[in-house]
């Protein structure tokens, strides 16, 4: 292995993997989870939902996505990570599919748990290989771009949903969802054919850090000896991770609901409105996993969760006009920056060879917080009347997280 390049290739090969892994991310929470914000309401009116049901779907799903990180590193120890990635999908675009032909709330909310345990177990595979492929100086940058699959879904649900709901009435998002689904399988083969789990498997050398001697990522036994259990970084790391989950699929999950029941938008302009959070957040990962290869990755998961404070503070506000366009600008604007400073951040702490299991390890405790947060939240809009009082509690949170991480160490060499 002395070089970085496939002989028929003018690039690293990490670009490939980057550029698949964004497509995989596509598929496996573009469409497999956010999705679900644009087809809440259509769903909700046909089946009958209440506020609260609509929170324990959300909830079901986060219950397999920690399923499947719980149990999927020990399957990704002995089939590895692309052929797990491809199982996983295959998994999460069958149920999509699946999903189009619910009549009522329980088998809505068994299908979705299996769409969450497909969806866990793509994402963080895909995500760890920002590690296995890429130096410390660029990680956060690749994780970034990967995390871009997210914004571009739900950019194209944000115009494809409200599109089929027109042509096809009130049983619109059962056509959506097995379209959506079809389009998870087909991405699935493609991950197949492109992801490689390392390197090496394709005879290339992992890249180091010039600046760092290669100390940081040269895979040396200190690293390999790593015990993430041992670790109070990253323990540090996963709480920060909890309270991102918390928070920010309280927003995803029901600020297209709050427009247009609260708000009084149409469907149709709440989409759009939803779009614009995809087109923000196209940038949001490669820009803040940039800065945090600059800053660090404290410096930049304070600025992030900063901007995060005062999406969810100026939605709960009930304020009109600006102030919700700013809200919707704020959160877009970071939208996934913490899945893919968190991503690298991993490598930084554990090393490149433990990437895959400290990224599973930090995401079974940012699952438990997708558990809670739209559950809790549900149940608060149920009595309240409105989901004011969930986003001042996500707000408030995402001020914790910024405490959180001000404490965060520098990484040891």
């Amino acid at each position: 292995m002395t070089n970085a390049k496939v002989s028929w290739l003018p690039f690293y090969y990490g670009c490939v993997i980057a550029a698949t892994g964004s497509l995989c991310v596509v598929a496996c929470l573009g469409f497999g989870r956010f999705a679900l914000g644009m087809l809440l309401p259509s769903m909700a009116a046909t089946l009958k939902l209440s506020y609260a049901q609509m929170g324990f779907i959300s909830t079901g799903n986060f219950i397999g996505y920690l399923v499947s990180v719980f149990f999927g590193g020990m399957i990704v120890a002995r089939i590895g990570q692309r052929s797990f990635i491809f199982l996983s999908l295959l998994v999460v675009g069958l149920t999509m599919a699946l999903l189009s032909k619910s009549q009522a709330f329980a088998g809505l909310l068994a299908l979705y748990v299996l769409t969450g345990m497909g969806s866990g177990g793509a994402y963080v595979s895909t995500m760890s290989l920002a590690s296995a492929w890429f130096a410390r100086k660029n990680r956060g940058k690749a994780a970034g771009f990967m995390a871009i699959g997210s914004g571009a879904a739900i950019i194209f649900a944000g115009f494809f949903i409200p599109f089929v709901n027109r042509a096809n009435g009130a049983e619109g998002w059962r056509i959506s969802w097995l379209a959506l689904g079809a389009i998870v399988v087909v991405i699935a083969f493609l991950c197949l054919i492109l992801l490689r789990n390392k390197p090496s498997d394709l005879g290339l050398a992992f890249p180091v850090d010039e600046d760092h001697g290669g100390a940081a990522d040269a895979r040396t036994a200190p690293h390999r000896k790593f015990d993430i259990y041992r670790s109070r970084a990253i323990y540090h790391l996963g709480a920060i991770y909890f309270l991102f989950g918390f928070t920010y699929v309280i927003y995803a999950t029901f600020i297209v609901t709050t427009l247009v029941k609260e708000r009084g938008m149409s469907e149709a302009l709440a989409g759009n409105f939803w779009s614009v959070v995809g087109f923000l957040s196209l940038f949001s990962g490669p820009v803040f996993g940039s800065i945090s290869d600059k800053l660090g990755r404290k410096a930049g998961m304070v600025i992030v969760f900063s901007v995060q404070f005062l999406a969810y503070l100026l939605v709960a506000s009930g304020l009109p006009g600006i102030f919700l366009y700013l809200s919707i600008f704020c959160y877009g604007l970071v939208a996934w920056s913490i899945p893919a400073i968190m991503a690298a951040a991993v490598g930084d702490y554990a090393g490149p060879e433990n990437a895959a299991r400290a990224l599973g390890f930090i995401t079974l405790i940012f699952g438990l917080g997708q558990i809670s947060g739209p559950a809790i939240a549900g149940v608060l809009a149920q009595h309240s009347g409105s989901f004011s009082s969930s986003f001042y509690m996500a707000a408030a949170l995402a001020g914790a997280a910024i405490l959180l991480a001000s404490a965060l160490k520098t990484p040891r060499h």
